[in-house]
């Protein structure tokens, strides 16, 4: 049971997402899907990601309230926001486009899936978060189903003109950064956690709303490697780029455009070759119906009293460290297990004690994760 929980666990950390193959249909193991790739002398690059294959979904749509005349402007953001909650199937591809270093071999497009819910976790006017949980359901060689599998993905937070944001600086180290008061009004700050809340990455930006859909575009942000990188690159060490979220009427996608950057030994852009190539991604979040998500909804119930007083942890470290600094990258140094193995126990029956889970999520930051508290 051990090793299947943490082998479990490490999938929790990949980029899932789902493709559609033929329709209702998911297909994580197909190779020609990739949408575009280097088209001279590098046809052999077989994507890597998932590779297996998702049971059938139904698509389904819902944006009407979105488009309601008479909404002002703030209004109209939250609701966009909103939109990203509800049952997805997600496809999911990376690709570098442009390579910078000649002497860079070739890296395989990246490509995953997954059956998603995403839930709204909190709503308070100007301050709206989502919880993404994955409920994967494999499709097996014997054409029956697995049970589901259930994991809990990453989380965003929007807040409505945030003074101060979270930022990655590279070496497992993040500071607060004010936001310029002129750079606020109508801005939202959109902050990205990791499947155990641990910070990931910061960015504010601003929506825009027209007939055809709704978009909110990032400023240029520093954020860590994710799994699909640093378990197959060691020759740079941050991510810098900028995401799109746009609406659309059946679901959402989230586009990125990233610079892969290597750092000296003072955690500065090197002098030779800081940055080695840039990179594509884009998810496609379809919504769907006729999918069971109860499985992700009972997970869901049972453990967020638990990842809220996480999350409350969290924050006080915030407020109190102007910077701060990990042991290590949270998925390379497994710092999420003992988060993950708590919440199971509380998703598996176990009465939630709020005093018992302080005492363990304070137990577990200061002797797990954290190397040094910077002032």
């Amino acid at each position: 049971m051990l090793r299947q929980t943490s082998f479990l666990l490490l999938l929790a950390l990949l980029p899932l997402a789902a493709q559609a193959n033929e329709p209702g249909e998911v297909d994580g193991a197909n190779a020609n899907w990739f949408i575009f790739a280097w088209p001279i002398g590098e046809r052999t690059l077989k994507p890597r990601g998932a590779s297996t294959r998702g049971a059938p979904v139904a698509p389904g749509e819902s944006w009407r309230r979105l488009r309601e005349p008479g909404l002002s402007v703030l209004e109209r953001d939250r609701r966009a926001i909103l939109a990203m909650a509800g049952p997805y199937r997600v496809s999911f591809d990376f690709l570098e486009v442009l390579r910078f270093d000649p002497a860079l071999k070739p890296d395989a497009p990246y490509q995953s899936w997954g059956t998603e819910y995403v839930f709204v976790a909190e709503d308070r006017g100007d301050f709206i978060a989502l919880q993404h949980i994955l409920v994967l359901r494999v499709q097996m060689e014997d054409g029956g189903r697995s049970k589901p599998i259930v994991m809990r993905h990453w989380r965003q937070e929007w807040r409505h003109q945030a003074d101060v944001l979270l930022a990655y600086e590279g070496g497992n180290t993040w500071a607060r950064r004010p936001v310029p008061a002129q750079q606020r009004e109508g801005a939202w700050v959109q902050s990205v956690y990791q499947v155990d809340d641990s910070p990931r990455y910061a960015a504010r930006g601003r929506w825009q709303h027209n007939d055809s859909h709704s978009t909110w575009i990032s400023d240029e942000t520093w954020r860590p490697l994710p799994r699909r990188e640093w378990s197959v690159r060691k020759d740079y060490h941050v991510l810098v780029g900028t995401n799109r979220h746009t609406i659309t009427p059946d679901g959402w996608a989230q586009e990125e455009n990233n610079l892969k950057l290597a750092l000296d030994g003072n955690g500065k852009a090197r002098t030779a070759m800081p940055y080695l190539a840039r990179e594509y991604g884009f998810a496609r979040y379809q919504r769907i119906r006729e999918y069971d998500y109860s499985a992700g909804q009972n997970y869901f119930a049972s453990t967020e009293p638990f990842w809220a007083e996480v999350r409350a942890a969290w924050r006080e470290i915030i407020q109190r460290e102007a910077r701060f600094t990990l042991k290590a990258p949270v998925d390379q140094g497994s710092l999420f297990e003992p988060f993950f193995g708590y919440a199971q126990e509380l998703a598996d029956g176990k009465s939630f004690d709020r005093a018992d889970a302080r005492a363990f999520i304070e137990r577990t930051l200061r002797d797990t994760y954290f190397a040094t508290a910077k002032d």
